[in-house]
């Protein structure tokens, strides 16, 4: 009979423990798809329509979401990627905690193939797969912030290029290539669709409700 009682307070504590995750609002996401069209996404509001769509798709949009971008700026550093998402915490659609807030997310986030799911809670492609769609847009350094001033392009000019010039991104699987940033791993071949899959990626970003 004790046996049977232990064993019926441990399936309902599981079953507590399970709910909790649960009942987590999802407010992060990588996109499942992304607009299409390389580098371009119709600047940081065309981006930030793409996370509000998706995330109303999925049943979360009472949320405001924002795109993971930085911008440039001639002269100056452009907009901080970090300063559009809010404070955290951040969960997944799976419920899994992806960092507490921006410290925590820029420096030991729990942000793994396992863990990047897009917002139907699927898992995204990722190095090893086929086609791999690690490389996640940003134009970040590894710290949110944007970069210095200088002769590259890490934006696709503020997201508006489909061809010339360059992305910053991430592996979202934190693997490929020696480095394991998920914000600032390597620029990009250029901006177009095709040269962003021909090395490991899709034009596909990070979401995060700021509210």
């Amino acid at each position: 009979m004790r046996r049977t009682i232990y064993a019926l307070a441990a399936t309902l504590l599981a079953l507590a423990g399970t709910q909790g995750a649960l009942a987590q609002d999802m407010t992060f996401f990588i996109t499942s798809v992304g607009l299409g069209n390389g580098g371009d996404l119709g600047g940081l509001e065309g981006a930030d329509a793409h996370c509000q769509a998706l995330a109303e798709s999925a049943g979360e949009g009472d949320k405001t979401w924002r795109a993971y971008l930085g911008t440039e700026r001639e002269g100056g550093r452009g907009i901080d990627a970090r300063s559009r998402i809010g404070e955290g915490p951040w969960h997944n659609a799976d419920g899994d905690l992806i960092a507490e807030n921006l410290d925590q997310l820029h420096v030991s986030p729990n942000m793994f193939a396992s863990t990047g799911l897009d917002e139907n809670g699927n898992r995204v492609n990722a190095r090893g797969d086929q086609p791999n769609k690690h490389d996640i847009l940003t134009g970040s350094m590894a710290d949110g912030t944007a970069f210095f001033p200088d002769d590259a392009d890490h934006t696709c000019n503020n997201w508006t290029s489909s061809s010339d010039g360059s992305a910053q991104v991430g592996h979202h699987d934190r693997h490929g290539g020696g480095n394991t940033s998920w914000n600032s791993a390597h620029a990009s071949r250029s901006c177009s669709q095709e040269d962003l899959q021909a090395t490991g990626g899709d034009g596909l970003f990070y979401c995060f409700a700021a509210d």
